[in-house]
């Protein structure tokens, strides 16, 4: 897809192999555990949503009629009415969405702004790509807004964490919630850790992801997936340290239909693999000062081979002495070929 022109916002149109990632995973939580059979999502939310592509691609993954309905905000005009248009292009009838021209950090959608849990508008997913660290201007008023009042606001130069304050308000005790961030994120301290580290003492930072850098259209910025869930079963976090397999291009990298399975496999199961993907107990995590920076808990780097000093220095002098040993026996045939003198 084209890149959004709006760079200071840090606005970046999402890689249709991003978008497979992110609605396979909200798509795979809807599976029933025992038969694997995906079942109805009755509400799917992108507050972020650009032209609606993560929203279908989440439909795809479903089917025609997997998604009861589905709920988009977008603040750009123009790509506010790309996405309507993008909607009915795909077969999605007028009853079936509902798209927002707003602004998502305001809370400026009168269905979200209900304040009784009892009628709280709620999504069993939730999936954006909201503007990387953009800068805004928090009101004093906004530091009771329901959506940060038990986290508190993101600071002024980037909106990252209050993004996700936004969706996760919204998410359902038994939704799943993937949203693309930049690493900054993972460890930037300020409000930023205080947030982070409430959300993981919480128990709701289920997996971390990394993916190589260089897929976006318009910045080389390496991003994350952050898994979040209100009601998570295991008591770890799961690190996918993706960041270095992929296909090189010449103006951007690419994930192969295989790499995109192996993140998702992984995730699925939550398997373990030696430099690409570990469960980290909350004990360990909290041990790191809450710092979720993958490559303190899955490095690619390879083990360095331990040198065996004495061994290798007694090899040498072995190789020495054979080297003697010929020198002298070649010394030998030429003496008795008499092409040599003895010295």
């Amino acid at each position: 897809m084209p890149p959004v022109p709006a760079k200071k916002a840090g606005e970046f149109y999402t890689p249709q192999q991003i978008s497979t990632i992110l609605s396979s995973i909200v798509s795979l939580d809807s599976q029933e555990p025992a038969t694997g059979k995906k079942t109805k999502l009755d509400k799917v939310l992108d507050f972020a949503c650009g032209s609606g592509s993560l929203l279908l691609n989440v439909r795809k993954q479903l089917g025609a009629h997997g998604i009861g309905k589905i709920y988009g905000q977008e603040s750009n005009i123009t790509t506010y009415n790309l996405a309507r248009m993008n909607m009915l292009l795909h077969g999605v009838k007028d009853s079936e969405f509902e798209i927002h021209h707003g602004d998502s950090l305001a809370n400026d959608w009168d269905i979200l702004k209900e304040m009784n849990p009892a009628k709280k508008l709620q999504f069993d997913a939730v999936v954006a790509n909201p503007p990387f660290s953009y800068r805004w201007e928090p009101s004093e008023a906004l530091a009771e807004d329901f959506r940060f009042k038990s986290y508190g606001l993101a600071p002024k130069s980037a909106a990252d964490f209050a993004f996700l304050l936004h969706g996760f308000h919204f998410l359902s005790d038994q939704g799943t919630m993937a949203i693309i961030l930049p690493h900054g994120v993972l460890f930037r301290g300020g409000s930023e850790e205080r947030i982070r580290t409430k959300l993981l003492k919480d128990g709701h930072i289920d997996t971390v992801i990394g993916l190589p850098a260089n897929l976006f259209f318009s910045t080389g910025i390496p991003v994350c997936i952050l898994v979040l869930k209100k009601c998570k079963k295991p008591d770890d976090v799961l690190f996918i340290n993706a960041s270095e397999q992929f296909e090189k291009g010449k103006r951007q990298n690419r994930l192969l239909p295989e790499h995109i399975t192996k993140i998702v496999e992984t995730y699925q199961f939550r398997n373990e693999e030696a430099r690409y993907s570990r469960r980290v107990t909350m004990a360990e995590i909290e041990q790191n000062d809450f710092n979720l920076n993958i490559s303190r808990y899955v490095s690619t780097a390879q083990t360095e081979v331990q040198i065996d000093l004495p061994a290798v220095n007694a090899e040498l002098l072995a190789l020495e002495q054979i080297i003697a040993d010929a020198t002298q026996r070649h010394n030998q045939f030429l003496i008795e070929l008499g092409l040599a003198t003895l010295p």
